[in-house]
């Protein structure tokens, strides 16, 4: 237990509004403000990634954070105004690197990875600059004002993707903040609330549960979730499509085309989850209960994708398949019957394919979600 004691000490300038201000609260005639903190911190302790330091505002927060780590306390990122993001990241990275980073803090919409920093949305500036935190402070991270501009569900949802991610990486992170609610999703080894100069040890737990409801909808449910689909922006007409939602508002999409080879079946066609809400396996969800569904109707579910998310959610996954290692290309037959025909795809990036072989949806149940 590291134990420091911090003071800081501002000299006063006297005035007539001072001298008023002193009379009118019966303050003592003092040369300096002077405020004091005792802390005690596990700094020292070996097993821990993740910290917080929170509380109400003027509570001595950032004051301690800075004098704790002022070399680890994020400072402000440069962007280059006229590039793409990812040219900001270290030049050592390399882009699949980049790439799997990004998509691990819940920026995972390649078409924004494209653009300037200043022109994505203030979430995708929050995680981006996450990421690119972790990439260049390798040992520990310090971020100040954690979610402080963004809105709540970016916070919560952004919160246990970083997690997640520092774990994964074996890094340490604080988060100074104000706001309690990341707490939860956060999932602290330690929190230190200035106020009370009390620390709290925590276990790991679960993060909250995220209650998805999924609905068969219509093709006109697309244009939501178009931009920000990784490839093209079309949809086939044949496409039976499903919309997951939370506390009513729209998350993710997902369609679902005839699978034209030798055993038949149903692919994935296109699944978008929403920016606010990348980075905690919804998509993934998504898709593994459309396959469900399939399974439970008698198809064989089968999906392509070049997604390093999804990709590596799928090797992770005891209900998903790797039936084609990830190659620049993949053949499909369009006929049973010779002679038969090829169709090649997918030859300009690495793609990988799996079928889902996980427990199927309820029959009934399947076929009432089809017919909605």
């Amino acid at each position: 237990m590291q134990s420091t004691t911090l003071v800081v000490e501002t000299p006063i300038r006297e005035s007539p509004r001072v001298a008023q201000v002193r009379g009118l609260f019966d303050l003592a005639a003092e040369k300096t403000s002077r405020i004091e903190w005792q802390v005690k911190l596990p700094l020292d302790e070996r097993i821990w990634h993740i910290g917080l330091i929170t509380g109400p505002s003027g509570c001595g927060k950032s004051t301690i954070a800075r004098a704790l780590w002022p070399e680890q306390i994020a400072r402000t990122l440069e962007w280059p105004a006229d590039a793409s993001l990812l040219d900001a990241f270290p030049a050592e990275m390399s882009i699949k690197d980049v790439t799997a980073l990004l998509s691990s803090v819940g920026f995972s919409s390649p078409p924004a990875w494209l653009r300037p920093f200043h022109v994505v949305s203030h979430g995708q500036q929050f995680r981006v600059t996450l990421a690119r935190l972790l990439a260049e402070q390798q040992d520990l991270v310090v971020m100040d004002e954690f979610t402080s501009v963004v809105d709540r569900t970016v916070a919560r949802i952004g919160s246990a993707a970083l997690a997640r991610t520092v774990r994964q990486r074996g890094q340490r992170f604080v988060a100074v903040t104000c706001h309690e609610d990341v707490e939860e999703w956060l999932q602290p080894d330690w929190v230190y609330r200035p106020a009370e100069n009390l620390l709290t040890r925590r276990s790991l737990q679960p993060r909250p549960t995220i209650t998805l409801r999924i609905v068969r909808c219509q093709a006109s449910a697309w244009p939501i979730f178009r931009e920000h689909h990784y490839l093209n922006h079309g949809l086939s007409r044949a496409a039976v499509c499903f919309l997951a939602s939370v506390e009513k508002k729209p998350v993710a999409f997902s369609a679902w085309v005839n699978q034209f080879t030798r055993k038949g079946g149903k692919r994935e066609h296109r699944t978008v989850t929403l920016p606010d809400y990348q980075g905690v396996g919804i998509g993934h969800a998504v898709s593994s209960f459309c396959a469900s569904l399939w399974k439970g109707l008698g198809y064989r579910a089968c999906s392509t994708t070049t997604h390093p998310a999804f990709v590596a959610a799928r090797l992770c996954s005891c209900h998903w398949r790797l039936i084609r290692a990830p190659s620049l290309r993949s053949s499909h037959y369009l006929t049973t019957s010779p002679p038969r025909r090829r169709f090649h795809h997918a030859s300009t990036r690495l793609t990988a394919g799996f079928e889902y072989i996980g427990p199927a949806l309820d029959r009934r149940t399947a076929e009432r979600l089809l017919a909605m």
